[in-house]
C-alpha cells in the first residue's frame, strides 16, 4: 500500500494525502503552529529532510540535516499549545513523540517555539521538558 493511502503519521485521523502530504508537497502551508508541529513530526516519520529544513526558521536552521534511519516514529501526543493561532506571530507546542530505536521504545518530550514570518509559520527552536528524557528538534 502506498503511504499516501495510509493514516497520517501525525494521527489527525486523516489519510496522509489529505493531511500532511499537502504541506510536504508545498500545495498548502500550515495555518497554525500546531499544524506545523504535526507536519514536521510526519516529515520525520517519512524521512522528508527537505521539508524539515524548509520549515525551520532561517535564524536557527542548520545547513544540513541527517535523520537516524534506526528510529521509527510511532505516535505524537500534543500536550499543550500556547498561542500559535491564525492571528498570532508566535506560538509554543509541547509534545511527546514516541519512537523505537533498535527495538527499544522511547519518547521525546519537548517544548517547541514557532514564529510566523510573512504569513508563514516556522519552527524556531526547542527546549526539553524538565524530565530526564531525550530531546531532539522536531
Amino acid at each position: 500500500m502506498n503511504r499516501k493511502d495510509q493514516r497520517c503519521p501525525c494521527l489527525s485521523g486523516d489519510i496522509y494525502l489529505a493531511c500532511c502530504a499537502r504541506f510536504h508537497s508545498g500545495a498548502a502551508l500550515p495555518s497554525t503552529a500546531e499544524w506545523l508541529m504535526r507536519s514536521r513530526y510526519s516529515a520525520f516519520a517519512c524521512g522528508d529532510t527537505k521539508y524539515l529544513l524548509n520549515s525551520w526558521h532561517p535564524f536557527t536552521r542548520p545547513k544540513r540535516l541527517e535523520l537516524d534511519e534506526g528510529i521509527s516514529w510511532r505516535r505524537l501526543d500534543i500536550v499543550r499549545t500556547e498561542r500559535g493561532g491564525l492571528l498570532d506571530k508566535e506560538g509554543v507546542v509541547e509534545f511527546i513523540a514516541h519512537y523505537r530505536e533498535n527495538g527499544i521504545a522511547a519518547q521525546q518530550h519537548e517544548v517547541s517555539r514557532f514564529l510566523k514570518t510573512d504569513h508563514r509559520w516556522y519552527y524556531l527552536d526547542a527546549g526539553p521538558d524538565n524530565s530526564a528524557e531525550q530531546s531532539m528538534a522536531v
